[in-house]
């Protein structure tokens, strides 16, 4: 039988390992933080994108994204305007420095998981890997939205 708390304790360290590589590198290479890059890449991703749109893909609260949007506005890396059918909520949009940063941190992303996943497993592991994560979130129950850092 499977060690299941093992496997946990195993993923679970090993998604902050890779976490914390990719931040690394992009703080490195772009003074672009993962927890930058990531809603930044819903943005890009998502015509019309609004916080509760990049909190329901990141799974974290829609106060903490505000938060984090706001940082990133301030940035100069995204701007917001009003939601043309809803007064209440606003459209995030990446500005042209948005939009750079991410196509040149796009690349550092890429060669990062490259080697911390692409350099280790053959491409049947990672299929395999990729079809079993996306298996487990969608068996999953509605998740519980995390704090942003």
């Amino acid at each position: 039988m499977t060690d299941l708390p093992g496997l946990f304790h195993d993923l679970v360290r090993f998604q902050i390992e890779l976490w914390n590589s990719v931040d690394a590198r992009l703080k490195a290479d772009h003074e672009l933080p993962l927890t930058w890059f990531e809603p930044l890449t819903v943005v890009a991703g998502r015509p019309g994108c609004r916080v509760q749109d990049i909190a329901a893909e990141l799974v974290i609260t829609v106060g903490g994204t505000s938060k984090l949007v706001d940082r990133i506005e301030a940035a100069g890396l995204c701007r917001r305007t009003p939601h043309p059918d809803d007064g209440r909520s606003s459209v995030i949009e990446l500005t042209d420095a948005g939009r750079a940063a991410l196509d040149r941190a796009g690349a550092t992303f890429a060669d990062e998981l490259r080697h911390r996943l692409g350099d280790v497993l053959a491409d049947a592991d990672l299929q395999h890997l990729a079809t079993t994560l996306r298996r487990l979130r969608a068996a999953a129950p509605t998740p519980t939205p995390r704090s942003t850092p």
